[in-house]
């Protein structure tokens, strides 16, 4: 049995979890922690990781970027390994959690979905493939939300432009073309963020090249996906050594 500690337990994502936990018999929640807590739930809320003064398997974490700090510093003092899937944290953040995978296991993803990991890797071949033969093919990454969703882009669209800045270099990030007047460059990769209504994921990569269009498209029907996603990390988490581990290393198992 996997005991894990949920963070942002009172939040969309965290009910969803809840609900994905109580139809399983591997992996229990041993409690929450939420600044709101919504009162509806039989386990242990707590407003701060600083309250929490056991050692249980693993932190789920679908948060706030604002609670990284004593959420690392727990897992750091019980020897905790976390899952986090918060977004919106800044280079100085994540440069902490890269440091405090030196002490504790880290599991770091943007996206819990098996399919859009699955997309990533696609488009990774994808623009391998046309790196190799001309690099003639513009690259637009265009992602839509719920109209609630606070940071823009999403953290799944910046993971699938990593990824294929790791196969084509010298690639440049633009957000916005409006305070453009000139021609696209060639090793661009434009991002788009929409947000409306209750959409609760879609990432869509287009390879535009010369009278042809590639799209690579992933979309998310509901929360379910990323809170299964979530969970079985947590499993594959418990016991690991320190270290960076995410969708690739769950899915080679």
């Amino acid at each position: 049995m996997t005991k894990v500690v949920l963070s942002g337990c009172s939040g969309k994502m965290g009910h969803a979890i809840v609900k994905a936990i109580s139809e399983r018999n591997d992996v229990e929640v041993a409690c929450g922690v939420d600044a709101y807590n919504c009162g509806d739930y039989s386990f242990t809320v707590y407003s701060s990781f600083e309250e929490i003064k056991e050692k249980y398997d693993a932190i789920i974490d679908f948060s706030n970027p604002a609670v990284l700090d004593t959420m690392l510093a727990y897992a750091a003092e019980y020897s905790v390994p976390a899952v986090i899937c918060t977004t919106g944290y800044s280079a100085e953040q994540v440069d902490k959690i890269k440091k405090a995978s030196e002490q504790i296991g880290i599991f770091y993803s943007g996206n819990m979905s098996l399919g859009i990991n699955l997309m990533v890797e696609l488009c990774k071949m994808a623009a391998k493939v046309f790196a190799n033969h001309g690099d003639n093919f513009d690259i637009e990454l265009i992602e839509k939300h719920h109209n609630l969703k606070l940071d823009a882009p999403s953290g799944t669209a910046l993971m699938i432009a990593n990824a294929i800045s790791e196969v084509s270099a010298d690639k440049q990030y633009v957000y916005d073309r409006h305070a453009y007047r000139k021609k696209r460059d060639k090793n661009e990769i434009g991002i788009h963020s929409v947000r409306g209504g209750t959409i609760v994921g879609e990432h869509e990569v287009i390879f535009a090249g010369h009278d042809e269009v590639l799209s690579i498209k992933h979309e998310a029907h509901s929360k379910e996906v990323f809170a299964v996603g979530s969970i079985n990390a947590a499993v594959f988490m418990k016991n690991k050594q320190s270290g960076m581990y995410d969708m690739s290393d769950l899915l080679a198992e």
